[in-house]
């Protein structure tokens, strides 16, 4: 059964572009604007496969804007570097002491920081105008922050399974900024990637599980980290990605097979092809890479896949998928071949 799309996934299909100005809704709100897709950003270091390159870190700069938007509070003293940053951890969180476990646990497996979105005004394409403001994860809203933490394990134990004794592909998972919001009488959207930041919607519609929060997250990582490969997936699934939509258009019945997962847009059609959504190639490229994460763990967790592997589809699907596994993930691929 396909699962209707109230709250996306990603807002845009690459990081969202902050554009100066207001509105009437909100004057100090800034205006988020998920048309403009191919915003670049400048990253740093993602996981490298080599180990003597440093491994990526959450600065201290970036965790006090995060933790608090007005930098740094006073009551760390001249702390630095993890001291300082598990102390801004306990003060953000004091009010909700199982809060503040699970935001320190995250930052000590991880190095992701569990902050606060901004109040702010965002073109949401499709979607139309939304307010989001800030939102921490403590009390009736903790339970996201369990979410996020048990998808960051989980995406720990899954690289280190599947890249056990290969090499590590220059991807990055982890090191990263959540900035926790709530969109007001609204739940889109779910959430969205920004340059090694993800924000998240404690209303959002999709992140109502655990499951569903791991799947969402990965689907915005890869956002990252295609920008952070020159913005690859219009340079190198645009072809392909055209052919099917002027072979099907929005018909779900003819882009059935070429689909990633079944995620479909309400009133619209399967998420990867839903346009009026930045550049709709950006998404396919993320549902492609949440497709590859969905069957590498099944065949690590089970040892088969429950439904066809999507590299058996249409020709179009295999190229697509041997170039985004070669680029992305080392060209590691452990479901068998097609026969």
């Amino acid at each position: 059964m396909k699962r209707a799309l109230i709250l996306v996934a990603a807002i845009a299909c690459t990081p969202a572009a902050t554009v100066a100005g207001s509105v009437a809704a909100s004057d100090s709100s800034p205006v988020t604007d998920a048309s403009v897709a191919d915003a670049a950003f400048v990253a740093d270091s993602a996981v490298a496969p080599d180990s003597a390159v440093p491994a990526p870190r959450v600065s201290d700069q970036e965790a006090a804007n995060v933790l608090f938007t007005t930098g740094a509070p006073p009551g760390c003293g001249d702390m630095k570097g993890d001291a300082a940053i598990e102390c801004w951890l306990g003060l953000r969180y004091a009010s909700d002491p199982a809060a503040k476990d699970l935001a320190l646990a995250l930052y000590r497996e991880t190095g992701d920081v569990a902050g606060l979105g901004q109040d702010e005004i965002m073109n949401g394409g499709f979607r139309g105008m939304l307010h989001l403001v800030p939102e921490p994860p403590v009390g009736q809203y903790r339970k996201h922050l369990e979410w996020v933490l048990a998808s960051a394990r989980d995406f720990e134990s899954f690289f280190k399974d599947l890249y056990a004794g290969q090499p590590t592909p220059k991807y990055r998972w982890r090191a990263l900024t959540a900035r926790f919001m709530r969109s007001v009488d609204r739940t889109t959207p779910s959430a969205y990637a920004s340059p090694w930041t993800f924000s998240y919607n404690v209303k959002g519609s999709l992140l109502t599980s655990e499951g569903a929060v791991r799947e969402t997250l990965f689907h915005e990582f890869f956002h990252m980290n295609d920008a952070d490969h020159q913005d690859w997936s219009p340079h190198n699934l645009s072809s392909d990605y055209d052919a099917i939509l002027k072979k099907c258009g929005a018909s779900t019945a003819c882009l059935s097979p070429y689909a990633p997962n079944d995620t479909v847009v309400r009133g619209g059609t399967y998420y990867a092809f839903q346009q009026n959504n930045g550049t709709p190639v950006h998404e396919y490229g993320a549902e492609l890479a949440l497709r590859w994460y969905k069957e590498q763990r099944a065949m690590l967790h089970d040892k088969k896949l429950s439904q066809k592997a999507f590299k058996c589809g249409p020709p179009e699907n295999a190229r697509s998928w041997k170039a985004l596994v070669d680029e992305f993930f080392a060209g590691r691929d452990i479901v068998p071949a097609c026969p």
